[in-house]
């Protein structure tokens, strides 16, 4: 495949792009051009841009693309609506550019409380991600709701709290809900997740929970 990954020097994003690469697949970063991005390889273009805000400057990025995977998001609860923002620029480029397949992350707290899930999560500990985190939720569910108003076939991945271990290409997944009792999962597994999806017809139209 040819894969436009935007949000690469990101800590999802890179793995994605190094993931793409070592599977064999042309990949196109897209990158802030005052962001440091090293990565070399002969199947590897980096496309630098001043931001995500415009939808026609990334056309560019995803023209004969396969596939666009987003790793966008906020660093941090005061970033503003970092991914709802730049969402709406992506989905604009792949409209103008023909291309149709997205994957895009997103966060647990935006699914389903399981059923079977623990009295003590369901009352307390959900309630209180939610609280704390209410503004990068709330960017996230525009986010969401673009992307589903949207005429690509997409799949949203929904992780819980975000860690640096390594990849083990071994975790749970639930397709239209949220994976009980999972309170983490590595960025890497996460980005092996969003690879693996893209040529799951089944995903297609669904956000999936995902966590060990």
């Amino acid at each position: 495949m040819r894969i436009t990954v935007f949000g690469a020097t990101g800590g999802i994003g890179g793995h994605v792009v190094r993931q793409a690469l070592d599977a064999g697949h042309k990949v196109t970063a897209v990158v802030r051009t005052a962001s440091a991005f090293e990565l070399e390889h002969p199947s590897l273009e980096v496309l630098r841009v001043p931001g995500l805000d415009a939808a026609e400057p990334l056309r560019e990025a995803v023209d004969g693309s396969t596939a666009v995977i987003s790793g966008v998001g906020p660093r941090g609860r005061k970033d503003g609506p970092v991914a709802s923002r730049s969402t709406q620029s992506i989905l604009g480029a792949m409209e103008a550019a023909g291309v149709r397949r997205l994957v895009a992350v997103s966060a647990a707290p935006l699914g389903p409380i399981p059923a079977d899930e623990g009295f003590l999560n369901r009352r307390l500990l959900y309630p209180a991600i939610n609280a704390f985190a209410a503004d990068v939720y709330a960017d996230l569910r525009v986010m969401e709701a673009d992307i589903r108003a949207s005429a690509t076939d997409w799949t949203i991945v929904r992780p819980p709290k975000l860690t640096n271990r390594r990849l083990t290409g071994r975790y749970r997944t639930v397709v239209g809900g949220t994976v009980p009792r999972s309170y983490s999962i590595s960025r890497a597994d996460t980005a092996h997740l969003m690879l693996a999806v893209l040529d799951d017809p089944a995903t297609v139209g669904q956000p999936i929970g995902v966590g060990y």
